[in-house]
């Protein structure tokens, strides 16, 4: 007798119904009560083999959610996501630098820059006499 154990204890998923998780049941009893409403709404109006393949499209995007995840993150966690970064948020950043030190400080620098300056070119001047 073997007990299967996850590597990852974070993946465990207790089976609730027909060995789905919880999740995976709802989205699924949605698909099928999707794919049931559609088809007795639409049978008056379309044929057989083109209702069934508007059936499986409308249904497939609930089925699916149930069952994927990526990086982690369930389906519609993932869209989400997706939207806030393709659809929301800017793809080029905009950076502005904003040194606080040198804004405080900048009078203090400049004077200092045109004392050493001075000094320069009084050295300059006092060599020239010198020399």
């Amino acid at each position: 007798m073997e007990a299967k154990i996850n590597k990852e204890i974070r993946n465990y998923s207790e089976s609730i119904f027909f060995g789905l998780s919880m999740r995976q049941f709802i989205f699924s009893l949605l698909a099928v009560l999707v794919a049931v409403g559609l088809y007795f709404l639409l049978s008056p109006y379309f044929g057989l083999e083109t209702l069934s393949w508007m059936v499986i499209l409308a249904a497939a995007p609930f089925a699916v959610m149930g069952f994927v995840s990526y990086h982690g993150m369930s389906a519609e966690q993932f869209l989400v996501t997706w939207i806030r970064s393709e659809l929301i948020e800017p793809r080029q950043l905009c950076v502005q630098v904003n040194n606080m030190y040198y804004e405080a400080m900048k009078k203090w620098i400049a004077a200092k820059e045109k004392g050493v300056k001075r000094k320069r070119v009084k050295n300059a001047k006092n060599a020239a006499q010198s020399g």
